[in-house]
């Protein structure tokens, strides 16, 4: 859900909090070409609501500010299919699995801004392995960022969030689902009143192997694009909000 100021940690020392709101949906799973596979009367679908809470220290590393954050997921996970015992429609209400997390926030200038960042996500959403949908993963996942933003008022805005993840192993199934590497990406023209228009989305490509077991699982590596229009408003130096629309394409 990163969009534009993905980057822009404010330069002051102090607690700052941000509030992600987000609905995706689907009514189509695809194998490992993109080709939609056959399986009746499917959809998904996600609500969810996440406040974050980041704390911006005096402490200076590499030139940079000391910041931790935390994200506290809440979601509604519904899900409906034709499965091997019959048709099921799942839901799941819970709070998802949590971030937390030490970076450096660097302010370059006035319009360049950059987070290197390491978060750990912690397994605290509901799981069960006879639920269809399940909030939580049920397995820590690593993951390591490198944000930056370019904000201006008037001209040019851009931001790219690269990340990758190493996730563990469930020990429930003793399944482990492959690193990934992704870019959640903005960008964007501001209009000297306030508002930047543009496009945003992401682009996610698992790079190793899932594995049951220990054993290689074939055929399931995740991948995927997204792009939508996208806009920000921000009102003076206290606050701003953004909103998009992605398509997965």
């Amino acid at each position: 859900v990163e969009n534009f100021m993905a980057g822009a940690v404010p330069p002051k020392p102090g607690l700052y909090g941000m509030l992600y709101s987000a609905y995706y949906e689907a009514d189509t799973k695809t194998d490992a070409n993109g080709d939609a596979l056959p399986i009746p009367q499917f959809s998904a679908s996600a609500k969810v609501i996440a406040p974050r809470f980041a704390y911006v220290s005096n402490m200076d590393v590499w030139g940079g500010d000391v910041i931790f954050h935390t994200i506290i997921p809440m979601i509604e996970l519904n899900g409906t299919g034709v499965t091997p015992g019959g048709y099921r429609d799942d839901t799941d209400l819970s709070v998802g699995d949590i971030t937390i997390g030490p970076g450096i926030a660097t302010h370059y200038s006035k319009n360049l801004h950059t987070v290197l960042a390491a978060n750990l996500i912690l397994p605290t959403g509901s799981w069960d392995a006879a639920n269809m949908v399940n909030v939580g993963k049920n397995h820590r996942a690593y993951e390591f960022l490198y944000i930056a933003s370019w904000v201006n008022p008037v001209g040019f805005n851009g931001d790219a969030r690269i990340g990758y993840i190493f996730n563990s192993e469930n020990k429930d199934t003793n399944y482990q689902s492959g690193d990934e590497f992704h870019i959640d990406y903005a960008a964007g023209w501001g209009l000297g009143n306030g508002w930047t228009l543009g496009v945003s989305g992401y682009y996610l490509q698992q790079v190793t192997d899932d594995k049951l077991n220990g054993a290689v699982v074939a055929d399931k590596r995740t991948h995927g694009f997204s792009i939508g229009p996208s806009v920000k408003y921000a009102h003076g130096k206290k606050w701003y909000v953004t909103a998009k629309y992605e398509k997965e394409v």
